[in-house]
């Protein structure tokens, strides 16, 4: 038994041994085949790995050596990768497209009939000018100079315009601060107002004499249709007050260690990102666009390059047709610069400086007297101002109320536009002051009477973006493409269209606010905003309550008594339940989220009954009012998450659409678009000078007794015309404010005040009460 024992023991151990060599054998083949498949893997990718080796090695390894000046560094630097610069700086260099597609898109607006003539200062290999083949045929230019000091760079570009056969483009190897162009004068003159379009893209960070570069892009640039586009990156810690934050554009300042480590970091390429450079730009020239961005393409939770995107053109660009539309018949004179008000010059021409030598309060005897058009040292006027599209916009500055408003509050406009129309009397004399909301029902008063002024008036600056973005729209897209967008609520190529057809009449405000939310189109429009809480609850507690398919078909019934069934038997249990309304409809957060209703609002109706009631009888009557098919598209909009050809807002149909465009868009030229307080805005305007306003709900939000209610009540009287007619909707029968407006001498009549569930008093139907105040004379 000993020995059976013994032997086992010994089997077994000779067993382990050959186990462990077996292990070893097994390990040495799998390094072996991980060795060999390593090598493959290396020499399949050597090709795409190539071109990144280069780049690390003449970016962070390989040494420079002595140079002589700037062009034997920039030599030396790109002599080894110039044919993989375009291949290795597509993820670094971020917004170059959108600069070019800015420039060609303001381009063919401005319409200008001198010879158009484009400078490329720092353009490298080309890739700029090949680029903007896609966005304006290189054909339209009547000539194309790239000009660089890097020769391996240009080499690239020679080869490149070759194989394309354009001979309109001429390369130039010199400096940017003294290259000549045919026809200029000798020993470093520029021939002024001979270039139309001027690019320098990451090219005004690398040119040290920057202030000597951009006094003679100045120069040389057409002044009264000529553009400068730059893209590059920078480091700015603060906007150096609310004119400038307003140039400088959302999103500019860059944290503390971004500042300083971006500073340092491209210090050593010899990039210099002081603020200096973007400030003198700003400053040189009058902005037109400007666009913030961080690059993300290497860790971008962690590591972000802060670049910006601008588009200007010269600061003495006539500005007359602004100032008209902002100082004179609004009223608002933010942002404007000028030596001298509007108010002061009739004529509304430009004015230059005059300087007095020996004048009053200098000492001398004023005898000497030199007069001179100089250079006019105050800060250029706003990026409204420059603008020269559209004066839709008028000019605001972004204050901390502003910063309240992450988006917009309404993506669609609750009031009926049918009914005020009933009572309006609108005609093409009548000048009218509204709430901006989504717009909806200003460009039905637009449609239906062609008032000549439609003032809208918000204090969320994303709802003005939001109305700006629905009449460049109008401006510039198909009526299908625009239904798409508005109807449907879902548009996949926005981003695109965002640049090359609506950013020419879009603020630079409105711009940006829609090139940061460039995804708002991708799904449901309508499912966005504050108010797009409201229509995802709806979806979800319609789904929860299995009745998601009766709310579709309920759209879809043909007449009205089929409607309402399908309301009370199927709808009616499900969003006026005991449980749907005490979470939801009486909850506070949800009211003012997703319904824009204010605590103070709240309170108006709650005191003439309770949160039940007032929904029941805001609800019950609609489904036996008008059929959601065919017009009552508000409700059709709750319910699908869009809007139907058949039923939607006057602005979306096709003779609405087609209205808003005739004449040369007459009717469009109406607007203007505030971003203030009513009381503020009716500040600004001359007594007499309306005729007519719709306030909507917006007293409901002050709480009783306001002094706020009393002095724009006493600013309405003063604008409105005797005769002249406010309109108003409460979510009171009665709201208190009422009697302010008696006192104040208007005369009350309310147009239609609910009495129970039994009958509407619109369309909507969201309101207790309506009611209209004529100023008595």
């Amino acid at each position: 038994m000993s020995r059976v024992l013994q032997f086992g023991s010994r089997l077994g151990g000779n067993s382990s041994h050959l186990a462990d060599g077996f292990e070893s054998e097994v390990k040495s083949y799998s390094t072996l085949w991980l060795f060999f498949i390593g090598l493959v893997t290396l020499y399949t990718s050597y090709d795409s790995l190539k071109a990144p080796l280069r780049f690390i090695w003449h970016c962070f390894l390989r040494p420079l050596g002595r140079s002589h000046n700037q062009q034997d560094r920039l030599d030396q630097f790109y002599k080894g990768q110039a044919e993989i610069y375009d291949s290795t700086r597509h993820g670094l260099l971020r917004g170059r497209r959108t600069m070019l597609q800015l420039a060609a898109a303001h381009m063919r607006e401005r319409k200008s009939d001198r010879p158009l003539v484009w400078v490329d200062i720092g353009g490298g290999t080309g890739w700029n000018i090949e680029t903007m083949n896609a966005y304006m045929p290189i054909q339209q230019f009547d000539a194309i100079y790239l000009v660089d000091l890097c020769d391996p760079l240009l080499h690239i570009a020679r080869k490149r315009f070759a194989a394309k056969g354009w001979t309109n483009i001429h390369v130039v190897h010199a400096d940017a601060c003294t290259f000549q162009l045919p026809g200029w004068p000798a020993h470093g003159g520029v021939l002024p107002g001979s270039v139309s379009l001027v690019t320098l893209s990451y090219s005004l960070s690398m040119i040290p004499p920057y202030h000597r570069l951009l006094d003679r892009v100045d120069r040389m640039l057409d002044p009264a249709h000529g553009l400068v586009g730059v893209v590059d990156f920078y480091s700015s810690r603060t906007c150096g007050g609310l004119h400038e934050e307003s140039i400088g554009g959302m999103g500019k300042v860059v944290g503390w260690l971004g500042h300083w480590f971006w500073q340092m970091w491209f210090d050593l390429d010899h990039v210099d990102l002081s603020p200096g450079r973007r400030d003198y730009l700003q400053y040189k020239f009058g902005t037109v666009k400007i666009l913030n961005g961080r690059n993300g393409m290497f860790l971008p939770w962690f590591i972000q390059i802060p670049y910006y995107v601008w588009l200007g053109c010269s600061r003495s660009v006539n500005v007359s047709a602004a100032l008209e539309a902002f100082e004179t018949e609004s009223g608002n004179s933010v942002g404007n610069y000028s030596p001298k008000s509007v108010a002061s010059t009739r004529g509304l021409k430009r004015v230059t400086s005059v300087v007095r030598l020996g004048g009053i309060g200098d000492g001398g005897s004023g005898s000497e007297k030199v007069d001179t058009q100089s250079e006019q040292v105050v800060p250029p006027s706003s990026a409204f101002h420059y603008h020269s599209q559209t004066p839709w916009r008028l000019p605001y500055y972004t204050h901390a109320v502003h910063k309240e408003f992450r988006t917009f509050i309404y993506a669609f406009t609750w009031e009926d536009p049918m009914e005020d129309m009933k009572h309006l009397e609108l005609t093409k004399d009548s000048s009218i002051l509204c709430i901006s909301s989504a717009g909806d029902n200003a460009l039905h008063y637009a449609i239906a009477a062609g008032p000549r002024r439609i003032h809208c008036v918000d204090m969320n600056p994303c709802q003005g973006h939001l109305v700006e973005l629905k009449l460049a729209a109008i401006r510039t897209l198909s009526h299908a493409t625009f239904f798409d967008m508005f109807g449907s609520g879902k548009l996949s190529d926005f981003r695109a269209l965002l640049d090359s057809e609506l950013s020419p009449w879009l603020s630079s405000a409105a711009y940006q606010f829609w090139k940061n939310n460039h995804n708002a189109f991708e799904k449901s429009f309508y499912r966005r905003g504050y108010s797009g809480w409201a229509l995802r609850v709806t979806k979800w507690v319609l789904s929860l309550g299995g009745v998601l398919e009766d709310a579709k078909r309920m759209c879809n019934v043909d007449t009205i008594e089929e409607q309402d069934r399908i309301w009370r038997e199927k709808l009616r249990p499900v969003l006026l339940s005991n449980w749907f309304v005490k979470l939801v409809l009486n909850n506070p957060a949800f009211l003012w989220n997703a319904l824009g209703v204010p605590l103070a609002q709240r309170r108006a109706f709650l005191n003439e009954g309770g949160c039940y009631e007032f929904a029941r009888d805001t609800m019950d009557p609609i489904a036996k009012t008008a059929l959601l098919k065919d017009g009552a598209y508000h409700y059709l909009l709750c319910l699908l998450g869009h809007y139907t050809p058949s039923s939607c807002p006057a602005y979306l149909t096709r003779e609405g659409f087609d209205k808003l465009r005739e004449n040369n868009f007459e009717r469009l030229e109406s607007f203007r678009l505030h971003t203030e307080s009513i009381t503020n805005v009716l500040r600004g305007m001359q007594p007499g000078q309306l005729t007519h306003a719709v306030i909507m709900d917006h007293l409901d939000w002050f709480d009783p007794g306001a002094a706020e209610v009393e002095d724009e009540v006493v600013q309405l009287k003063r604008v409105l015309l005797p005769g002249g007619t406010v309109f108003w909707r409460s979510a009171a029968k009665k709201p208190w404010y009422c009697e302010v407006f008696e006192r104040n001498g208007f005369a009350l009549t309310p147009v239609g005040v609910r009495t129970g569930p039994e009958r509407a008093i619109d369309r909507v139907n969201m309101y207790a009460s309506f009611w209209k105040g004529v100023r008595v004379e």
